[in-house]
């Protein structure tokens, strides 16, 4: 056993656990014989650990989460996957990390930083980058792709295999069908694309030149009297020396396999343009 490790007397420690220095382990709590709790983990209490789960350096799971349980999936055939969760993820109570398919990617990735409020959902082979929050209730589908920083707001939903654009932010309460771009807010109980996180972009330093040129493009890329395609050859060309909208573009040209959240056929370019 490493260096400093503390396990309550009422939890149990399956053999073959690797456990860091200084792991705390809370009361009532069971952790599973192929589970790996980097250093500083500490696991507060009534928490459930099992399967190929690794947790990162410094991660805090709060009582009644339970990580690692095999996918929600009838694909699955029983083989061994993986959940991998980063360094210094918060995670809250209730909260459930699913393990990959065998069919599929076989691991579910969860990058640092992460803020998982309560009873949020992480499904099957999803792919979630560093820096994200989760709103209380907040829920992925399986096989979802999420950049850093992004942010979901409270009881939103997210289709399977949607991708989500980093430092995209997502209104509580939104049901997300499609991809959304990076930069993009998205509200609605069938979510929209509503504008641009300028705030989240001022706070990651982006020039306000950039901000300008990403405006212009976001109005060109979704004008609805051309198709989307010859938009974004359009918006290339034009903007070829800006490295944010090039990201956005990059993004869109390489399709997954949902259809992109879109801006509401009437909205107008102030309500399109300045959302943020």
């Amino acid at each position: 056993m490493s260096q400093g490790v503390s396990i309550h007397p009422s939890s149990y420690v399956e053999q073959g656990a690797q456990l860091g220095a200084n792991v705390q382990i809370g009361p009532f709590c069971h952790i599973g014989s192929d589970v790996v709790l980097g250093d500083n983990v500490i696991i507060v209490s009534h928490v459930s650990i099992t399967g190929a789960t690794t947790l990162g350096e410094g991660c805090q799971v709060h009582p009644q989460a339970v990580l690692g349980q095999p996918p929600q999936n009838r694909a699955h055939k029983g083989g061994r996957t993986t959940l991998v969760v980063g360094r210094n993820c918060v995670i809250r109570e209730g909260v459930t990390f699913h393990l990959g398919t065998d069919t599929s990617r076989g691991e579910t990735r969860i990058g640092d930083n992460g803020n998982f409020l309560a009873f949020t959902h992480v499904a099957h082979d999803c792919i979630v980058g560093n820096n994200v929050t989760m709103a209380n209730g907040a829920v992925l589908a399986g096989h979802c792709e999420i950049g850093d920083h992004v942010i979901f707001g409270g009881l939103s939903a997210v289709h399977q295999f949607t991708r989500i654009g980093h430092h995209a932010f997502i209104g509580g309460l939104s049901g997300v069908e499609g991809d959304v771009i990076p930069y993009g807010i998205v509200t609605g109980d069938r979510g929209r694309l509503r504008g641009l996180n300028i705030i989240g972009m001022k706070r990651s330093g982006i020039a306000r030149s950039d901000i300008h040129a990403l405006r212009n493009a976001f109005r060109m890329i979704f004008d609805p009297a051309r198709p989307m395609a010859d938009n974004l050859s359009a918006a290339k060309l034009q903007y070829a020396v800006s490295p944010v909208v090039q990201d956005v573009i990059g993004f869109m040209t390489e399709r997954g396999k949902r259809h992109f959240c879109v801006p509401p056929l009437d909205a107008t370019s102030a309500s399109v343009d300045d959302a943020d």
